[in-house]
């Protein structure tokens, strides 16, 4: 049953939810109306008759752009009946005699309209139903359009409230355009969204719709080169490359594919094969392209060249420059990067490059017969990831992975060599453990120097293991020397920290020991065999300065300061030091002066100074100096006390308090 308003055309109120959303005839003519005339998108706006993509996937990759906004619809007067459906309302639009328009407008969210049939059969009047009293019954799916709001799962009705054209509102993850597009079987018209899609920066729908293409048209190379191009928006580089070559295989003599290729090569440091492609894609290649190539390949070579000589600092600005200069996604780059960290002592920045190396797609690997410094380029990721679980300390995975390194290069003598000297390294470590648990030391530090003897870089955890052997044999000079070797490789290495704190304490060596355990204190802070041992060792440090003290015998008379430099020095050394400040012809200086002589001899141990304020007036006054005689008393470096025309009795009894 349905119900008319004045000058409404007579058709059916309710009509089956289709599974995919499409325009009205009137919609599709509008549209067709305000569609661009090109076939596709073209360089900078231009047409491309072919319908291909021109913007490059190393060019700047396009904006997404907001869709135009669709002109309002209009409202019309009167009321036309919405049909309940437990709780979900589906209105036409109200009519008046005035307008011939079919668009509908919404209907309120709170209040049905007047006229409504309801389950009982009865007519709703306005007001006596609202929102809270809806049921949750569901009368469609959720996948189609009625009115302006999908009837969605649990009765509800998706309203456009994004503000964006109705078109380009997402049902199930896609949107009406796209849907639309995707059930045409007109080719052109999937490839013309497509087109759209990928100007706006809409990468993955333009994708699902190049597919779609490609499913009807498998042949076309067109459509292969912009399939490429939207995978490369979506950083797919691997697949790009895949397509871009189906697209050539297709059209060997396709000038756009070969440059589209070209390009994604460039970006993944394939400059051999980037320059064929290049070089291929017409008459003339294209400048931009060729500088950037030009660039790449000399940083490159100088890259290589550095490593050649062991230079790691400049292989790592060369391999810098290359991926700034265009080579970006290069997983090989990558990897050179994190062999020249690691080669430079730099542990954790190896690690982060080599992480970044392997997060980059994977299948945008080069081509199994692709070199890189002479060796299989898949080859040489084995070989910088061996190298980086070996100073990790992971042995038996770096052998493993230098195996691989083998298997996919057999041939190559650097490959060759360094499984080999991976392989004794392991086995000295291991054979060093062994003896080290069966208290043979000295074997046990044997091992390890062979191990160092074959390590294809420095390794850290085998001089903190010969340390330890050197501290059990009682050679804690050495052990020391390990333990900084160690730290020079691996700064942050608590065991070998450990291991030199102990051995500097066996030396009493305090002051060193002491720094040492305050760094592990701060790098273990509930560790308390550590804060046991600094105590230890601060005692130990105070009873040797009381000790060095005690031994000093100075000469006894007063020493003249010569300077700034003297005086710094005499006020910061181990035990008690008076500083005299005196003027000549100062009777109270007089008068003091006899004194101390005195006390030289009476306390040998105390360092007796003096400065003439005549002699050094910059001292007196970076010392505040205001009135002679001033004796200041210096203890360890500390000043102490300060005294102004001090009496005999008052200086005699502070320095037996301070000595």
């Amino acid at each position: 049953m349905s119900f008319l308003s004045a000058g409404e055309t007579r058709k059916s109120t309710v009509s089956p939810l289709p599974a995919v959303a499409t325009s009205s005839s009137s919609d599709t003519a509008s549209a067709k109306a305000n569609a661009p005339e090109r076939s596709d998108l073209g360089l900078a706006g231009r047409r491309s008759r072919s319908g291909e993509i021109l913007l490059g996937p190393n060019e700047p990759i396009p904006g997404a752009m907001e869709a135009k906004s669709s002109k309002p619809s209009h409202r019309r007067s009167g009321s036309v009946p919405v049909l309940y459906s437990g709780g979900s309302f589906s209105s036409g639009s109200t009519g008046g005699s005035g307008s011939s328009s079919s668009t509908s407008s919404s209907p309120a969210t709170n209040v049905m309209p007047a006229g409504n049939i309801c389950p009982s059969g009865r007519i709703v009047k306005t007001g006596m139903m609202t929102r809270s009293n809806a049921r949750t019954d569901v009368l469609g799916s959720g996948t189609g359009n009625y009115g302006h709001g999908s009837i969605v799962r649990g009765g509800a009705i998706a309203s456009n409230r994004s503000g964006k054209p109705p078109e380009t509102v997402a049902y199930n993850g896609v949107s009406s355009a796209v849907a639309k597009a995707l059930s045409s079987m007109d080719p052109e018209e999937v490839k013309k969204v497509g087109n759209e899609h990928y100007r706006r920066g809409q990468f993955a729908e333009a994708l699902k719709l190049y597919d779609r293409v490609i499913s009807m048209c498998p042949d076309n190379a067109v459509c292969r080169s912009n399939r490429a191009a939207a995978l490369t928006g979506l950083q797919r580089f691997g697949e790009a490359v895949t397509e871009c070559e189906e697209a050539l295989r297709l059209d060997p003599a396709f000038g756009r594919a070969h440059q589209r290729l070209a390009s994604l090569l460039l970006r993944l440091g394939q400059v051999e094969n980037a320059r064929k492609h290049l070089f291929l894609a017409g008459p003339k290649p294209d400048p931009l392209e060729l500088q950037k190539l030009q660039e790449v390949e000399k940083h490159l070579e100088r890259s290589a060249n550095a490593r050649n000589v062991g230079d790691w600092k400049s292989m790592l600005s060369e391999t810098n420059a290359a991926i700034a200069h265009g080579a970006d996604s290069s997983s090989l780059l990558m990897a050179s990067k994190a062999e020249a960290h690691l080669r430079l002592h730099q542990l954790q920045d190896a690690e982060l490059a080599l992480s970044n190396a392997l997060k980059l797609d994977s299948s945008s690997s080069p081509h199994s017969s692709a070199k890189f410094f002479g060796m299989v380029s898949n080859s040489y990721m084995y070989v910088v990831r061996a190298q980086v679980e070996l100073a990790r300390g992971r042995f038996e995975d770096s052998v493993a992975e230098a195996e691989k390194a083998r298997q996919i290069d057999p041939s190559n003598i650097e490959v060759s060599t360094l499984l080999n000297d991976i392989r004794i390294v392991s086995r000295s470590r291991a054979s060093g453990n062994e003896f080290f648990n069966s208290g043979k030391f000295l074997e046990a530090s044997l091992a390890y120097e062979e191990g160092l003897n074959h390590a294809p870089i420095s390794n850290a955890i085998l001089h903190s293991n010969r340390a330890a052997c050197m501290s059990k044999l009682g050679q804690w000079e050495k052990s020391i020397e390990d333990c900084n070797e160690a730290l020079r490789i691996q700064p942050n290495y608590t065991k070998a920290l450990l291991r030199r704190a102990a051995s500097f304490a066996e030396l009493e060596q305090w002051n060193q020991a002491e720094r040492d355990y305050e760094v592990l204190r701060k790098e273990m802070p509930g560790d308390t065999e550590v804060v046991e041992a600094l105590s230890r060792v601060q005692i130990a440090l105070r009873a040797s300065r009381v000790k060095d003290v005690s031994d000093l015998k100075f000469s006894m008379e007063i020493k003249e300061i010569r300077g700034p430099e003297h005086f710094q020095a005499a006020i910061t050394s181990p035990g008690v030091s008076v500083i005299h400040f005196t003027t000549a012809m100062n009777p109270n200086c007089d008068k003091i002066t006899p004194f101390i002589n005195t006390m030289c001899t009476r306390y040998p141990s105390v360092k007796f100074l003096k400065v003439d304020m005549n002699t050094i007036p910059t001292l007196a006054k970076t010392e505040n100096v205001r009135a002679v005689p001033t004796l200041k008393i210096y203890k360890n470096g500390a000043k102490v006390k300060e005294i102004v025309n001090p009496n005999q009795q008052v200086l005699e009894y502070t320095l037996k308090h301070y000595t």
